[in-house]
């Protein structure tokens, strides 16, 4: 029977994809992964890994195995964190990825909060965008993952429907925190972007404009609404930084779509124009994690302060 130490070291080569990268991360030699990795394969009967040029791959069994071993691994981190909030109360470490707009506000904010009411409990934070931290939560490398989705514009047969990268919440407790509206960036000088303006720009009126888009779920929302108000969006570039967004739009090179939470992390827009935009649209802000940690009083602490929390962010923004 394969040990727990070697499902880690696995999953270390699997997720490096190098054995020195893996020796390098649990702080191991080299040869010690190699023999740990070749142990394996005689214990098995069966390549695990190959090499191509210089990478490793993983073969179809080691992919078979890499996806049991997130799984037991994940349920033994879930384990451990349970019985030592059980037995520690508060105190310990909560492991939160978070995707990168929530960390100038919302998060800081929770942590400065959490840590003055329980000294004992230490908050770990990684950025990582919504799909990629809900596959953190379920291989077991984080306790909580701050997510957004997109409620409205789901369109069945669009053609983000294939490549928006929403996240699979199924078999996850989620909790709702708040809703995070959409406005529009438009160049300085734009038709629409009037200093008198008094209603909001109607989507269906940048129909002929050059369009940047954020990361891959963004950009599929933004397809989906797009064709909703009855055209195809002529996307020009698409980057995952809202400086480079607004930079480019502050060029003439675009128009975007960015919500207030984002907008608030960057320190000036310039002569760039944030408009309200119809029809309204938002994110919502989820706070996602296992049912089973969801019991642990060290993560739901830190969830229900993600949700006392939110007052304080949507003051901030409407002010």
């Amino acid at each position: 029977m394969l040990e727990v130490r070697q499902l880690k070291i696995f999953r270390a080569v699997a997720r490096t994809g190098s054995y020195s990268a893996a020796a390098r991360h649990l702080g191991y030699t080299q040869p010690a992964i190699s023999q740990q990795i070749k142990a394996m394969e005689r214990q098995l009967g069966t390549a695990l890994i190959t090499r191509s040029g210089h990478q490793l791959q993983l073969t179809e069994a080691g992919e078979a195995l890499c996806r049991h071993a997130a799984t037991v691994l994940g349920s033994l981190d879930a384990a451990e964190a349970e019985i030592r909030a059980l037995t520690e109360l508060r105190a310990g470490k909560v492991r939160l990825a978070a995707f990168p707009s929530a960390c100038s506000m919302l998060v800081p904010k929770t942590i400065a909060r959490s840590q003055a009411a329980e000294p004992n409990l230490k908050i770990a934070l990684v950025e990582a965008e919504p799909p990629e931290s809900v596959a953190m939560l379920r291989a077991g490398e984080c306790e909580i993952a701050l997510i957004f989705d997109y409620p409205e514009g789901r369109l069945p047969d669009s053609e983000s429907s294939c490549d928006a990268g929403s996240p699979d919440l199924s078999e996850l407790s989620a909790r709702p925190l708040f809703g995070d509206r959409l406005r529009v960036l438009l160049p300085p000088g734009h038709r629409l972007a009037g200093t008198g303006r008094i209603s909001p720009v109607q989507l269906s009126e940048l129909a002929g404009e050059k369009w940047i888009a954020g990361c891959p779920q963004c950009r599929g929302h933004l397809i989906d609404v797009c064709a909703e108000a009855g055209f195809h969006p002529d996307i020009s570039f698409a980057t995952e930084n809202l400086g480079a967004v607004v930079g480019l739009v502050a060029e003439g090179l675009g128009v975007a779509l960015a919500t207030e939470l984002a907008l608030s992390g960057v320190p000036a827009i310039g002569s760039v124009r944030s408009e309200p935009v119809e029809p309204t649209m938002e994110r919502r802000i989820l706070a996602v994690t296992l049912p089973k940690l969801e019991k642990v009083p060290a993560v739901r602490a830190v969830i229900d302060e993600l949700q006392a929390t939110v007052p304080f962010v949507e003051t901030a923004l409407t002010a």
